[in-house]
């Protein structure tokens, strides 16, 4: 009989041999403010009606497999036209890996980097070649020159711009933007996952660039759990995309709660601006403090680097006060000594500043 591990060797690609699985940090008990969540619950009154509107739901039967409804009320709050299609996914993850299992063989991805690391992980998952375009290490803006003789050299057949960018809160400059759209010979997917905390948007651009795909999500407006993000391109393209998505890929609760929560979307409105006052407080309250440098946010999270201290060991310090964040110490420039706190609530915004305080009274007391 093989091991498991001479059976393993056999059967799997080499490239997923060598990969590490995606890591989720336990926190139950924690002050969790480590995964871009809205911190905020439903009032009560809305919740019995929620919980009402899930009566009606089939449970027995198959969902739409076109999620035809909800497609249509995504297609109304942004506005977007018959001519262009809109392509669900089971979170912003099922529609990176379905625009990447479309690609020719060993085509090459390409994404700036830092950047959300999902582009990477699903590249190398289907064995595709993916090139990382290094950030400018002062400000996190894109180098334009390297990403456009890039393109030239290996004419990438997707690009993926988060916008703003994960880890680093920053919006790309949107004219070079534009100038990588007019270069790239393939996809330029824009990634606004974080839309509900900034004004700025491709979305109204769409028409005018054939090769421009913007993605959503609705895990960041407050509606994580029901995993649905969703792709927004030239008709042509998204149905080429819907030959490969599995059917019935929304389930039949997310369909019904996203429609319900959507038609109720004042309430999520009056979050994400109760979350944008709070990173702006939040922001000020950490630049008061001299052992850190910290970088512009438009998004539901801060990133900020740690000076002459270890941004490791600030990172235990504040899992053992119960605060939870994340730890990006270990990635090479420009994220050195870098950690990544999202916006809570006011409560919880506040233990953590507390907490970050003790640790550095503790610190330079031992010093």
């Amino acid at each position: 009989m093989k091991t498991i591990e001479k059976l393993s060797t056999g059967i799997f690609r080499k490239k997923i041999l060598e990969m590490t699985a995606y890591q989720v940090a336990e926190a139950d008990g924690f002050i969790k403010l480590d995964a871009m969540e809205n911190p905020y619950g439903w009032p009560n009154d809305l919740t019995d009606e929620w919980l009402n509107t899930l009566r009606t739901c089939e449970i027995n039967r198959y969902p739409d497999p076109d999620a035809r409804q909800l497609n249509n009320k995504l297609r109304a709050m942004n506005q977007i036209p018959t001519e262009l299609g809109v392509l669900l996914g089971n979170g912003s993850d099922e529609i990176i890996q379905l625009l990447l299992m479309a690609l020719t063989p060993h085509a090459t991805v390409m994404a700036p980097d830092p950047s959300f690391v999902m582009y990477k992980q699903i590249s190398d998952g289907l064995d595709l070649n993916f090139h990382a375009i290094p950030l400018q290490a002062n400000n996190f803006a894109l180098d334009l020159p390297c990403f456009l003789k890039a393109i030239e050299e290996i004419k990438p057949k997707v690009i993926f711009l988060a916008y703003p960018n994960n880890p680093t809160g920053n919006l790309f400059n949107a004219s070079e933007i534009r100038e990588i759209l007019n270069h790239a010979p393939g996809l330029v997917i824009i990634d606004e996952a974080y839309a509900p905390f900034t004004d700025a948007t491709f979305m109204t651009e769409i028409l005018h660039f054939n090769n421009l795909l913007v993605m959503r999500t609705v895990s960041k407006l407050g509606l994580a759990g029901l995993r649905l993000g969703y792709l927004v391109g030239q008709n042509e393209i998204i149905n080429q995309l819907n030959k490969i998505r599995l059917p019935y890929n929304i389930n039949v609760l997310t369909q019904i709660s996203t429609l319900f929560a959507l038609s109720n979307y004042a309430i999520f409105k009056q979050q994400t601006q109760l979350i944008c006052q709070e990173r702006t407080t939040l922001t000020q309250e950490l630049k008061k403090m001299p052992q850190l440098e910290v970088f512009p946010s438009d998004a539901n999270f801060i990133l900020f680097r740690v000076l002459n201290h270890s941004a490791s060991g600030l990172f235990t310090f504040l899992k053992e006060q119960q605060v939870l964040i994340k730890s990006l110490a270990n990635h090479k420039t420009p994220l050195t000594n870098c950690l990544r706190v999202t916006v809570g609530k006011a409560e919880e915004n506040q233990a953590f500043l507390t907490a970050l305080s003790q640790y550095f009274i503790v610190v330079d007391h031992t010093d």
